[in-house]
């Protein structure tokens, strides 16, 4: 069984047929979803579909494009939502420079309200990072210092060296369909170094379809296909690889186990 640690069903690409996506993964050998809110006014939903759904999972937290218009979702917000028995990790938050489509303190004013949600909830923390690999570890490293936190870094896709570090400090690195794809030589061989107790699998559908589904709305079905492409790549079965990412998974978010 697998599951897709990072995904979002209320999204345009899924919302229209949004149980036949839910059954296809299930066909599939999905056994878990957790959906991914980016913005305050998706929290009701994300929950509500997860208090429907008995293997879909959420999250709250606000994406760093999101960081200008929530200025009141500080520490108190989030943690008080995440009491919710449904929800098992804070974010998706963290820094974009890519786009910058919000201010770069109120990114990371923002990021550091999520850190400190996930030390008080206990919740892994979810990062979203881009062209910010530098002021991501800068910040992860010295929030550590104020006390530990779960977190894990999805669909990642930066350098190998911002790998060791962010395994250093203990967070876990999740791999989506981009490592399919045939310029990611780099991102390929960072992913079968990986420590294989660190390793998680996602889609982010429905972005980033994996081959052979390119330039088709992403679903989690297609985790399946990103978990064989991962194990042919590490030298696995793909029924090891599915037992550890599964495992990770539940290893690091306890509530879905609760």
């Amino acid at each position: 069984m697998l599951i897709d640690s990072h995904c979002h069903l209320n999204y345009k690409g899924l919302v229209e047929d949004q149980q036949g996506a839910l059954d296809r993964a299930r066909a599939a050998g999905v056994s878990m979803m957790l959906n991914i809110s980016t913005r305050a006014s998706e929290w009701d939903e994300v929950i509500g579909l997860a208090e429907r759904e008995a293997d879909v999972m959420a999250s709250v937290g606000i994406h760093p494009h999101e960081a200008d218009i929530h200025p009141d979702v500080e520490t108190s917000t989030l943690v008080e939502r995440a009491a919710h028995p449904r929800v098992i990790g804070i974010g998706e938050t963290g820094l974009d420079y890519y786009y910058d489509r919000s201010d770069r303190d109120r990114q990371r004013q923002s990021f550091r309200s999520h850190i400190a949600a996930a030390r008080e909830t206990g919740l892994p923390l979810i990062v979203h990072t881009r062209d910010a690999e530098d002021g991501t570890c800068a910040i992860l490293a010295e929030e550590m210092e104020k006390g530990a936190f779960p977190a894990l870094i999805h669909c990642f896709t930066a350098s190998r060296e911002f790998a060791d570090k962010v395994l250093a400090l203990g967070l876990y690195v999740s791999i989506s369909g981009i490592v399919t794809f045939k310029n990611a030589k780099e991102l390929q061989e960072t992913a079968k170094a990986i420590p294989a107790d660190r390793l998680l699998i996602e889609t982010d559908s429905p972005f980033l379809a994996p081959v052979p589904h390119r330039g088709r709305p992403c679903e989690p079905a297609f985790v399946a296909d990103t978990a064989k492409f991962l194990a042919d790549l590490r030298g696995e079965t793909l029924e090891t690889l599915a037992a550890t990412t599964t495992a990770n998974f539940k290893r690091l978010f306890r509530k879905a186990s609760a």
